[in-house]
Order: C-alpha cells, then structure tokens, then sequence
C-alpha cells in the first residue's frame, strides 16, 4: 500500500467513508479484510494492519472527535507520517521536564503489563527506536518515562512502536489510569474464573484414566473423556491463555526473547501433543496439566497485580489530593461572597474558602480563622496540625476543622503537592544496580533455556521417545524467569511505598541499596540536627517579676515582629488567663530600633526588650555581680523603668530525635561526621551534646563539597543529610543524600530522598528499611536462583511431570511477591 496525499474535504465525511473504503485513511479495503477498529461505537474498515493500529491508538488516547472533525482522510498507515498531526501529543512536552532545545521527555501510562517481563521488551524495543535517548517503565506504577531528540523521533513512532508489540499508551491521567487498572483487574480476574472453571471440570474427565486399573476403562469410553477434555480445555486456551500467548507473539514479532516466550512454547506444545494424541486416540494427553498450569500462572499474576497495585497506592492517593475546583473571594475582605472556579485558574494573591473537610487548593497563607490541618498525605503524622493567621499551609491538606480563608502562594501546578508528585515521577525512571543485573540475567535466562529444553528434548526422543514431549513441556514450564526479574523490584516497590506513607519520599534509584553501604554518615548541623531557628533554652530572672510574666511581657512587646528571636519568645510564652480580658497583654507605641531591640508601652509602663546596651538606656546600668550568658547563647535583655526584669537565653535548639538518631548509626558501625558553616565553637559544642567526635564548623558550602570528596578518594561510601536549601553541591555529589523537606525548596531538591515528615529519625528508618530490603531482596534473588537449580534438572531427568511443573512456576513467583509484601508492614 503506498502512501498519499489527503483527499479533498469533500470526499471524507465525519462519520463514514466510501463503500469498501478504509475509515482511516480512505483507501480500498481487500476482499476478506478482517481489519476493524471500534469507532464512536460502531466497527468501521481498516485496509491493513498498519491503519488498523494508527486508528486503534487514536481510540485508545481518548481522540475519537479526531473523526467527527476531520476535513479529510489521514495519509496511509505506510506514509511518512504514521499519525496524524492532530496526534501529535507530546511534541510540546512539559517545559518542566526540558532538558534542552533539541531533546523532550514526559511521562505516558501504558496498559497492558503483565509482569517483569512486559517492562524487558518495553525499554528493549525503544531503546532500539532511532532518537530515544532513554526510556524506563516503573513497573509498580505502570509509567513510562521516555526522553527523546526532537529531529530524530516523533511521538507518533514512540506510540506506534510501543502498539506493534501489544501496547497501548497515552498521557498520564490520574483518573483514566485508575479506569484502567480497575478494567485490567477486571479481565484478569475472568480469565482466572475460565481457568479455573475448567481445570476442574477437566479433572472430572481425566480423574478416571489415572484411578482405573490397566485394562478396566473401555477405549471408548477412554476415547470419549479425552475429546471431553479437549472441548472443555479450549475456553482456557482461546481465552484464559491470551497474555502469555500475546505476550510471547509480540515478543517474537520484536525480535527478543521475552519471558513468555517459554512459557507460550509450553502451553502450545503441551496442547498440541495432546490435540494429536486425541485425533489418533494413542499416546499421552496434558489437557489437565495446561489447564492447572494456566490457572496457577493467572493466580500468581493477579497476586502480583494486586501487589503492584497496593505499592502504587500511595501514588496514587497524591494524584487525586489536589482538588479539581476552589471557592475564590473576589471582593475580600469587603466581601465573603465566594464563586467556585477551577483550580487550575488560581493566581498567586487569589484569596480562597477553605471549608471544613476540603482539600486547599494551592499553597496558601491563612488571612483569617484558626483550624486545624490534616497533612498525613504529604508528611506520614497522623495527628492534626494548628494553624492560624500567617501561617503558611501546604496544597493538598486536608481542613478538619473550622472554615478559613486563605492567600494563594503559589499556583497549584506548583504546590507543594504537584512538586511532590514530580518528584516521585523521577523516582520511577531509572533502576538499581541489582535491579538491572537481575533483567540482564533474566533476558539471556530464557535463551538458554529454549536451547537447553531442544537440547533435552533431541536427547529423551534418541534415549526414549514416549517420554520426549512430557519431559520438554516439563523443562519449559517448571523455569521462571519472571521470579528473578519480581525479585528486586516487587521488594524495592514494597519498601518505597512503607517509606512514602512513613513520610519519607525516595527519589534516587539506588537510595536503598547504597544507604545499606554507607560506611560514613555526615550530618549538616542547622536546620539538620537543630530546628534552624532559636528556642527559649533558659529564663534568668534580674528582678522581682515572676517569669511567667516575664514571657508575656516579651511576647506582647514582639507580638507584630517577624525577627526569628521574636517568634521564640511568642512560642515560649505560657497560654494567656482565660479569666482575663483579651487585650490585657497588649503593647502600644511600639517603637523597634534596628539591630539593638524595641520598646512599647504596657498597662502604662515603659519598657524595652534587646541587647543589654540598649535596655540599660532605659533601666540603668547592668545590677552587680554581672550577668554571665552560657556559651553559644543568644541573650535577649527585657527592662523597665529603673529596673531589669530579666534575661532570655536562645538557641538552636537540637531536634527531640536527633540524639537516638546519631546514636543508631553509631551503634551500626557508621562513622558521623559533623560539617556546619556556623562557628566553629558553636560546631563542637552540638558535637559533643551528641557524642559526634567529628565536628567541622566554619565550612563553607564548596568546602563541605571538598571534604565529601576527599572521603570518596578514600574509598568511603557517603551518606549526607542537609537541609536541602544551600547543601545542593554537596547533596550531589553524596553517594546517597536526604534533604529535609520544606515546601518549595521540594521543586529544587538535589537529594536521593526528601523527608517529607520533618524528622531526622525518618534516617534512620529508612536505613532500617534498606537493611530490610536488601535481606528480601537476596532471599528471593536466592530462592528463584535455587529453585531454577534445582527444578529444570529435575524436569530435563524426567523427575517433574507437565503439571507439577506448572505448580512449580506459579508457586515459585507468588513466594516472590509474598515475600517482597511483608516489607510493607510497619
């Protein structure tokens, strides 16, 4: 079929084409042509295969109205260009994603994966695809990141590439995608029930031919049970056996040797012996083996979607938190009238309703009410958060309080949330080293395996013919490469998804496995091991005034600063009397004084808070003996008239978990190392509370970079924790790094894994968690290794009949998985 220009506008109708003309592209459809495409519902012609699979994907990408709106029909399947313009999806791929002018790269959902080995021919048939640059399917999410030079490749040979081999892809779509997997659940789920069904009822028929003493079952009857057999063996054939069967074709239709490939050979070759063997009524049959080995290979599969599915869960609960649409107040604050708008439309400066139960819409500053905020989505804490007028809250949390009104920051495409999704995107587009050792075996696994299994069957037909086609069908059936290649990703998908709930976001593919390595540990020390901002450590009193009233005083003279000292002395504050008016602690003619402190008036009395020369302008000269401040304090001095009243100690306070954390890596065998740019002095002192020997200050960022590499040439394996916001050098150039998680710095994060919780014990979680991972992981790594060892021998000698093998193999990937499952336990 050659390739042709568009046709008039005249001659392709919206909704039909000329009689025995291709609905695609208009051309004549052959005599016979069992080419069709389901179209707005009705099967329309297609005149080859190509056409077939051009229109098929147009279907498939939700762009049907690409036929109600036509003015003409679409070159042939055979043309230069394979889709048609209006198709061409991804050419404008999210700038967010660029990497230069000439390449794009996005991310699709594909449908139709079936297992570990759909993601083998998926990347292997792409990257063989001229201009790809990259291209790696997440197995857990069923997402395909691709990376693509612009003058070499267009979207439509990507997609076409991907249907030739069985597969359908479209843009991501939170909402379609669940469809899908609910859809693919579905089917799976009937071929399973057929299966079954009629592994039982051919046990029936054959029960009697293996009970019955020679001699005693008449050939007739013998003769009947088999074609029984046969009828009740085709629904599991032509239905239930359809993925490895389509699997296999299209693996042989790329050129490889997919992983059901053997198994495809086995089910054909067991069936066909048997059809034979009825036709003649002599010899073997294996209608009760292909039957048992199809059901126990469907149950291990839906065990393993089911397993898939439960680790993209956490996904997918982010895909859905956003919500679609927000109540923006236009006139506020004259107005609370409110109009429901998508939120898409947010602008930065909106003000929005968030009413009790909504999700926030967009990253946002409360204006006006107190609630509280359930943010266990984006941090893993269970427990509800307050907050009220200045504080910032994140998209995607929940109000399970009161209704409030809030300022957008920033848009929702990029909230907290989105960034976090974008994140977690990255997180699925490369693999382990392990993980990929463990296809590479797997993919010249199942070579070998067709070789030896001719090789067994050439010598049992010299050795004993009767027994050549059992023993083959046996030696396919009994391998599983699948089990190898479920066995670090089902593990690695389990652990990551703990993680995610636990607040703990690993974007690095080798997070894991090389945390497990890490023979150094380096903690930054502010915003790391310390909260990054000061807190009250110690109140000495210098007057006759009770602290308590010490604090108020302090809080209502700083009650409008935004100072980080301020806002410690309004934390440290004790709740105010109920019993009192609210505007008892209330500060007038507040005056700050820049880099000395303020003063203000309360219940008529001067007073001021700050350095000590500046309150002694007001109190008088320091009372003697002199106040001595602890090292590494910040003093704040609060005074009246003729009188001091007190002194407040500050700090950066170490965090509640830092100790237990620096102690378990410690106790680990770890070396902690200690790099701050703050002062030396202040360095050792946090050091020493924390029994960190190592403590470096005064390191500058490009310095810390220096000394982490100095370690690497050492042949140590770093693991570096910093605060994300000025550790962006030294993060990258860790063997495996954290950031902690903080908003907006989520888009620029530079680390392996973003603590989305705020706790530094999240480290040493997930350290536990990798040390976990990597023990399954070599377990199932062992087990499909052993078992492989020890069952195609035994198959290859005759040892293992046709359906002990099928219970072999199913049983052999459902251990995988249920093994890899007990990583999600907390």
């Amino acid at each position: 079929m050659s390739a042709r220009l568009d046709a008039p506008a005249a001659a392709a109708p919206a909704h039909s084409g000329p009689a025995l003309a291709c609905y695609h592209c208009g051309l004549p459809v052959p005599a016979k042509s069992h080419w069709r495409v389901r179209i707005d519902g009705a099967s329309q012609p297609m005149c080859c295969p190509g056409c077939e699979a051009v229109a098929q994907t147009i279907v498939e990408l939700g762009q049907e109205d690409y036929y109600r709106t036509r003015s003409a029909f679409a070159v042939s399947a055979e043309g230069a260009q394979l889709v048609p313009p209006e198709l061409q999806l991804y050419d404008n791929a999210d700038p967010r994603f660029a990497l230069d002018e000439d390449s794009c790269e996005t991310t699709l959902a594909v449908e139709g994966i079936r297992c570990a080995a759909c993601v083998w021919l998926i990347e292997r048939r792409l990257a063989r695809l001229p201009g790809v640059h990259g291209a790696q399917l997440n197995v857990a999410t069923e997402r395909l990141y691709v990376r693509w030079n612009k003058a070499a490749c267009k979207p439509g040979d990507i997609l076409a590439a991907l249907h030739a081999i069985g597969y359908a892809a479209y843009p991501y779509d939170a909402a379609r995608h669940s469809e899908q997997l609910r859809r693919a659940g579905k089917t799976l789920g009937r071929q399973l029930f057929v299966a079954g069904l009629a592994m039982m009822q051919v046990m029936m028929y054959v029960a009697p031919a293996y009970l019955a003493e020679s001699g005693t079952l008449d050939d007739d009857m013998a003769s009947l049970m088999r074609w029984a057999s046969l009828l009740l063996t085709l629904p599991a054939i032509l239905y239930s056996a359809q993925p490895f069967l389509r699997g296999a074709w299209a693996s042989l239709r790329a050129r490889a040797l997919g992983m059901d490939v053997p198994v495809a050979l086995g089910i054909v070759a067991a069936f066909g012996a048997s059809v034979v063997a009825t036709w003649r009524g002599q010899g073997e049959v294996y209608f009760d083996s292909v039957t048992m080995f199809i059901f126990l290979l469907l149950a291990s599969r839906y065990l393993e979607l089911l397993a898939r599915r439960k680790a993209a869960a956490a996904l997918e609960r982010l895909q859905h938190a956003l919500p679609a649409a927000a109540t923006r107040l236009a006139d506020w604050p004259a107005s609370r009238a409110g109009a429901v708008v998508p939120a898409a439309a947010l602008a930065a400066g909106d003000f929005i309703l968030v009413k009790p139960g909504e999700a926030v819409a967009a990253d946002c500053a409360i204006v006006d009410g107190q609630t509280a905020l359930d943010l266990s989505l984006l941090s893993g804490e269970s427990a509800p958060q307050r907050r009220g007028p200045g504080d910032e809250v994140p998209g995607g949390a929940i109000n399970a309080s009161a209704a409030v009104v809030a300022r957008v920051l920033r848009t929702s495409g990029d909230s907290t949330l989105s960034d976090l999704v974008r994140l977690i995107d990255r997180a699925g587009q490369d693999k382990p080293r392990i993980a990929q050792w463990a296809d590479r075996v797997a993919a010249w696994f199942v070579g070998a395996l067709l070789v030896f299994a001719l090789a067994t069957f050439a010598f049992w037909r010299w050795y004993e013919p009767a027994l050549a086609w059992p023993v083959a069908i046996a030696v396919l059936v009994v391998s599983c490469p699948c089990a190898l290649s479920l066995a670090t990703p089902s593990a690695l998908a389990a652990a990551i998804d703990r993680l995610l709930r636990r607040g703990v976001l690993v974007v690095g593919p080798q997070t894991l496995e090389t945390l497990h390595r890490a023979s150094h540990i380096v903690f930054d020390k502010t915003g790391t091991l310390t909260l990054g901002r000061p807190r009250l450590q110690d109140t000495a009193l210098l007057g006759l005034m009770q602290q308590e009233h010490c604090l108020h005083l302090a809080a209502a003279l700083e009650a409008d600063s935004a100072h980080p000292l301020a806002r410690a002395l309004r934390a440290a504050a004790p709740p105010a009397d109920p019993l009192l008016p609210a505007h008892w602690w209330q500060a007038e003619k507040i005056v700050e004084v820049p880099g000395q402190g303020l003063e203000g008036w309360v219940h008529g009395r001067q007073y001021r808070l700050g350095s000590a020369a500046f309150v002694a302008g007001l109190s008088g000269p320091l009372p003697e003996p002199g106040h001595s401040v602890p090292g590494g304090m910040t003093p704040v001095y609060l005074g009246g008239a003729d009188d001091w009243l007190a002194c407040f100690h500050l700090q950066d306070g170490l965090r509640d978990d830092a100790e237990a954390t620096v102690d378990y890596f410690r106790r680990a065998g770890k070396r902690i190392v200690l790099l701050s740019g703050d002062q030396h002095a202040l360095t050792q002192q946090v050091g020493a509370r924390l029994g960190i020997a190592e403590a470096c200050g005064g390191y500058l960022p490009e310095q810390k970079l220096a000394y982490v590499q100095r370690l690497q040439r050492q042949g140590a394996v770093v693991a570096m924790v910093g605060d994300g916001i000025n550790d962006a050098a030294v993060l990258s150039a860790a063997d495996v790094s954290f950031a902690m998680g903080s908003g907006a710095a989520l888009a620029q994060a530079h680390a392996d894994a973003v603590l989305l919780s705020g706790r530094l014990a999240s480290v040493a979680d997930t350290a536990r968690t990798a040390a976990k991972a990597m023990r399954v992981i070599r377990q199932n790594l062992g087990w499909a290794t052993v078992y492989n060892l020890v069952a195609i021998p035994a198959a290859a000698l005759g040892y293992l009949n046709p359906w002990l093998s099928g219970v072999g193999m199913a049983l052999s990937s459902a251990v995988v998985v249920a093994n890899a499952m007990r990583l999600r336990r907390d």
